[in-house]
């Protein structure tokens, strides 16, 4: 009796902790460790819950828009993975503050402003997604595994929460935007949307279109076109690409194993691109703990994220998760949208502007591969293949299409690497391909 009732009182201490935390907490952050002084914008991060229970919390960073956040875009981003923080956006994409690159001497790593942020011209909302991913965590062990469909409906519910605790959003318009991974997931999340607002959730959510960067379409055909890439690329011989056509006749992924002339081929292509840094092939193929590394910030960042005076000052909720990781590689997950054409077809029916970019040195989701599936829309061309500028330097092509689809290269850069690509923000970008989601 007496164990019974000790235990009974444990679960209930536990149960208080936890929920005494807040379903909907939302915490203002004015000082960042490794910042110097104030932070010179407006930053919330807090927790919404979703599931029945509201058992998964999903931890967020916002930011709102420098320029006028009344009327300015609401933009909700999302990194890869499945299982990336949404911090590789903030903190190496388009957010207002960066790791300072320099070798780590055991204390804290730094954090330098940026003149290239996107929150410039629009508010953001970073979301650590799936659970499990970054700060984002379950109250309970019986969370169900989640997958691609299962997520644009979680994310669908978080936005709902989201919005109705900053109503005053609710009138901007509203774009999703994220890159690799989140190829599979930003498609279905904004048919899941605009079905919501058609049937079930009010208010609407003000949703005008999406952005995408070297997605992740259909898995094979995505790796399928590293091989035609990679001798674009001069990183196979012609003779090698022209047996490989030949042989394998265009699938080099999931090859028939009696082809056994196919599978020396492709053991060969493998031994010519097996040192290549796929995600940028300009750079060495080293690892994160290396300084040289250009990933070495990614190690940084892990070293930054798990400090306690830096969850202090996030809020992040004390004793919810173990160690903190960028990208969980190993989480438990359903991939269970094959292809997120269908998605697209869907949307861009529906009206909704879509903008997808490939930075063209990115072999690990090729342009060749999303223009490939960008043509089997079946688009009449509007604006055809023509550069786009930054001042009087091409910073790379571009192309519109009659769904309101523009597809744009990023010159010499990866599908994240959007600060440098556009040497200021994301309104060249915008200006550039005409897209008017943030333009004024």
């Amino acid at each position: 009796m007496a164990n019974d009732y000790v235990s009974s009182l444990l679960l209930l201490l536990i149960l208080i902790f936890f929920y005494s935390q807040g379903t909907h907490s939302a915490s203002t952050v004015k000082f960042l460790p490794g910042f110097d002084g104030p932070l010179p914008f407006e930053l919330e991060t807090g927790y919404i819950g979703v599931g029945e229970e509201e058992e998964v919390q999903l931890f967020y960073y916002f930011i709102k828009s420098e320029r006028n956040p009344e009327e300015d875009p609401l933009l909700l981003w999302l990194s890869g993975g499945p299982g990336c923080s949404s911090i590789s956006g903030l903190l190496y994409e388009n957010g207002p503050v960066t790791v300072k690159h320099e070798v780590y001497n055991g204390t804290l790593p730094s954090l330098v402003s940026t003149t290239y942020s996107w929150t410039k011209i629009s508010s953001i909302l970073y979301l650590d997604q799936p659970v499990g991913t970054g700060f984002s965590y379950s109250r309970t062990p019986f969370v169900n595994k989640p997958s691609d469909s299962g997520e644009a409906k979680r994310i669908h519910e978080f936005l709902h929460k989201w919005l109705g605790r900053h109503q005053e959003f609710l009138s901007n318009p509203f774009y999703v935007g994220g890159d690799s991974y989140s190829g599979k997931i930003i498609p279905a999340l904004v048919q899941e949307i605009s079905k919501g607002n058609y049937l079930c959730c009010k208010p609407p959510i003000n949703l005008q279109g999406y952005v995408l960067g070297n997605p992740s379409t259909e898995s094979d055909t995505d790796k399928n076109y590293r091989i035609p890439y990679a001798h674009g690329m001069a990183l196979i011989s012609d003779e090698l690409y022209e047996s490989m056509k030949r042989i394998c006749k265009g699938e080099y992924i999931n090859v028939d194993p009696r082809n056994t002339k196919c599978l020396k081929l492709v053991e060969e292509y493998e031994k010519c691109t097996d040192r290549i840094n796929k995600p940028l092939i300009l750079t060495p193929d080293c690892e994160e703990t290396s300084p040289d590394c250009y990933d070495y910030r990614g190690l940084l960042t892990t070293y930054w994220a798990n400090d306690e005076s830096v969850q202090r000052a996030l809020h992040v909720n004390k004793g919810s998760i173990g160690e903190w990781v960028r990208c969980d590689w190993d989480m438990p997950y359903t991939h269970d949208i094959k292809s997120s054409v269908p998605y697209h077809m869907n949307n861009s029916i529906d009206g909704y502007t879509s903008l997808i970019f490939s930075g063209d040195h990115d072999m690990e989701v090729p342009f060749l591969g999303t223009q490939a599936w960008i043509r089997s829309l079946n688009y009449s061309i509007i604006d055809d293949w023509r550069p786009w500028m930054i001042g009087d330097q091409i910073g790379g092509y571009t192309r519109s299409y009659a769904n309101k689809m523009t597809f744009a290269t990023i010159k010499a850069r990866r599908r994240t690497h959007t600060r440098v690509q556009t040497r200021g923000d994301f309104h060249h970008v915008q200006k550039v391909v005409q897209w008017s989601a943030f333009v004024t």
